[in-house]
């Protein structure tokens, strides 16, 4: 099994923003491989799936981004899942808005999502990370990934939660490398 976690805050109030870029490829990852609904369990809204065969859980914490460590540790407990078993779907304040990167285990890079969760189960499992850019001062960064994507960034971030979702069976079959130059085309 592999288990897809995307990093968010619950409540309408954030449903658009910056810092809920997880939640928005997870709904479009269900929708494009038809998921059943979410259910309330493991302190997330969770849903499980095949996705070319292979068991897939698509999780998305209701605990808000500083404790999501929490859900991902009850649910990996529950399933008996090994850390490199996980990948996590979250914004990233140092990418460009729209790029996307890939990598295993390293630091958190002051997210306190991926703080969490590197202290609830430590860090060897896959991230995927989603450029949101920088607000280019530090004092800025939490009114930032709070606000919602302004219209200005509609288009880019449309095409690319659709182009996420039509690729990510392609993610649990290829390198993660391949993948990412295959989303780049």
């Amino acid at each position: 099994m592999l288990l897809c976690v995307g990093l968010g805050n619950p409540g309408q109030q954030y449903l658009m923003t910056r810092h809920n870029i997880g939640f928005m490829v997870i709904d479009a990852v269900a929708r494009s491989y038809n998921f059943p609904s979410f259910s309330k369990k493991f302190k997330s809204e969770y849903s499980e799936h095949k996705i070319n065969n292979m068991p897939v859980g698509l999780l998305k914490p209701q605990t808000f981004m500083n404790l999501s460590g929490q859900a991902v540790q009850q649910i990996m407990a529950f399933y008996k899942l090994k850390p490199e078993q996980l990948i996590v779907i979250h914004d990233d304040l140092d990418l460009i808005p729209g790029q996307v990167k890939v990598k295993f285990g390293g630091g958190a890079g002051g997210h306190n999502g991926l703080k969490s969760i590197d202290q609830c189960i430590g860090n060897a499992y896959w991230r995927l990370r989603l450029g949101i850019g920088h607000p280019g001062e530090r004092h800025l960064v939490t009114p930032y990934v709070l606000s919602a994507f302004p219209s200005a960034d509609h288009d880019w971030l449309i095409n690319l939660l659709n182009k996420i979702s039509q690729e990510f069976g392609s993610l649990l079959s290829e390198k993660p490398d391949e993948w990412i130059k295959r989303l780049a085309t």
